[in-house]
């Protein structure tokens, strides 16, 4: 099987992590995981993985021909969105370089749409991007979605799972939510129980 499939088929065998639907970038920064069971996945390991991802999401059109640098500046924003993630969990000051990479992909093209005119339909707004920007316009979305959790009222939600290893991100949409999913939080039920039954600590 080929390895960007059968990545994308251990993912998607995991639902979103709480949130996700409501911030990409969350499920952006969750692209790439450990988890619990040993198992690690990256869908943004292959331009045509990345590109089906980016597609998913509405961030770009099948026509647009991903390169390996694409899927390596998407990587990249992913580490640095995942560092100021785990800043913001940790109340920790954020680094100084993920700070400036999502800026860099804030101002590299407008996110807005831009106001355009023509004679059938008068004046409109169009999200333009040449196809050669489209990656750009991809995450200059990203970036502004993350700086909008970071900067919002959801930003105290923001926990990373509590089912080591796994390493996923999610809003606390409950109270009392701990993990990521139904799986780790069994998991780590389990091996709460299997803590207390064998006289060990967790």
């Amino acid at each position: 099987m080929d390895e960007t499939l059968a990545t994308e088929i251990t993912r998607t065998a995991l639902p979103p992590a709480p949130g996700a639907e409501q911030y990409r970038c969350l499920d952006f920064a969750d692209t790439a995981a450990t988890l619990p069971a040993g198992q690690s996945y990256d869908l943004l390991a292959a331009p045509e993985s990345a590109m089906r991802w980016l597609t998913a999401r509405d961030l770009t059109t099948p026509d647009v021909q991903l390169y390996e640098v694409c899927a390596q500046r998407m990587r990249a924003l992913r580490a640095h969105v995942r560092a100021l993630f785990a800043a913001r969990v940790d109340n920790a000051t954020p680094p100084e370089e993920p700070l400036r990479a999502v800026n860099e992909a804030l101002t590299a093209v407008p996110t807005a749409p831009l106001l355009a005119w023509d004679g059938a339909q008068g004046l409109r707004r169009i999200q333009a991007h040449p196809t050669d920007q489209a990656v750009n316009h991809a995450l200059a979305t990203l970036a502004a979605d993350a700086a909008d959790l970071l900067t919002g009222s959801d930003a105290g939600l923001l926990a990373a799972c509590g089912s080591a290893p796994c390493d996923r991100f999610l809003l606390r949409t409950h109270g009392r939510r701990q993990w990521c999913s139904t799986r780790c939080g069994d998991r780590a039920r389990a091996a709460r129980a299997y803590a207390r039954r064998s006289g060990t600590s967790d």
